[in-house]
């Protein structure tokens, strides 16, 4: 018999009650997320809240204590983000109250998700299971020169909004789903350089603006040499401004790329999945496009 999940909580000496997170005030997110030292800001939470679903943990009087949300991609896929309590809070059961009311939603769907340190305890008793260290690069951006890298065969130039359905094929090709509404919305957010072999598109990455300034990403690309060629331009618009990009790229050209540029490894998650597990949605082959650099942490 299958158990309804509880809509409140008892914590303590008070309890929780669970609401949507379209109907909280922007700054009351934002608030949430800056007390566990998150960077998103009013404006990225607004951007989730467009282009996924979610709930929030309020206590009495109304102050938001916890949320999740989810983002879906066709009938069988989502991804799970911006799961955050306070720590204590979450050692008494909240995030994982607010976990069980998130697969209440998505039963049935293979979820993807990718965890802090501080969280991987709770997925795994979840029964998510660990797949690719993310490496969150970060840093004021300075352009470096060609020397000593690979070049990449094609012309890259500004992507437009007639490429968005070739954008849009890439992106699944690399990461497994057609997420064709976020890319979409994505786009509208971005800047995007592509690499173009006989007038096709080979690879591309957007940057839009986020936290401390902009984040680089998605990338998908099918070599070093062509994620490179698609993200140099990024990091020279921005030079001498903050940039990020998150990656399972740990080591290669891309990784040192990244570090050269002034994009150290500033910290690392965990990509874990319910389901199919990250190999069976790849295409495979040694020229199958790959997600070089996530959309975000919270997205995939």
């Amino acid at each position: 018999m299958k158990v309804k999940p509880s809509e409140s909580l008892k914590i303590d000496a008070f309890s929780m009650r669970i609401g949507d997170v379209q109907d909280v005030e922007l700054d009351r997110l934002h608030a949430l997320s800056l007390s566990v030292g998150w960077p998103h800001r009013a404006e990225d939470w607004q951007f989730l809240r467009e282009v996924g679903q979610g709930f929030v943990a309020l206590d009495e009087i109304g102050r938001v204590l916890g949320s999740a949300m989810w983002f879906s991609h066709g009938a069988n896929f989502s991804t799970v983000g911006m799961v955050i309590t306070s720590p204590r809070l979450q050692t008494l059961g909240a995030a994982q109250w607010l976990m069980k009311r998130v697969f209440d939603k998505v039963a049935g769907r293979d979820l993807r998700l990718n965890a802090t340190r501080a969280a991987r305890r709770l997925y795994l008793s979840l029964d998510f299971q660990p797949e690719k260290t993310v490496y969150q690069c970060q840093g004021v951006v300075h352009a470096i020169g060609s020397a000593g890298l690979e070049r990449a065969v094609g012309e890259v130039r500004r992507l437009r909004a007639e490429h968005v359905p070739a954008i849009v094929a890439l992106d699944a090709a690399g990461f497994g789903v057609r997420r064709e509404a976020l890319v979409q919305k994505l786009f509208d957010q971005s800047v995007g350089y592509g690499l173009f072999d006989s007038g096709a598109l080979k690879a591309f990455a957007l940057c839009r603006p986020f936290g401390r300034g902009h984040v680089v990403g998605p990338v998908v690309a099918v070599q070093d040499a062509d994620a490179i060629a698609v993200v140099q331009p990024h990091v020279a618009d921005h030079s001498g401004s903050f940039l990020r990009v998150d990656t399972h790229m740990g080591s290669g050209e891309f990784a040192g790329f990244l570090s050269h540029s002034a994009m150290p490894v500033f910290d690392t998650v965990l990509t874990m999945s319910m389901g199919k597990r990250l190999a069976d949605f790849a295409a495979g082959g040694a020229a199958a496009p790959t997600t070089y650099a996530l959309a975000s942490q919270t997205l995939g």
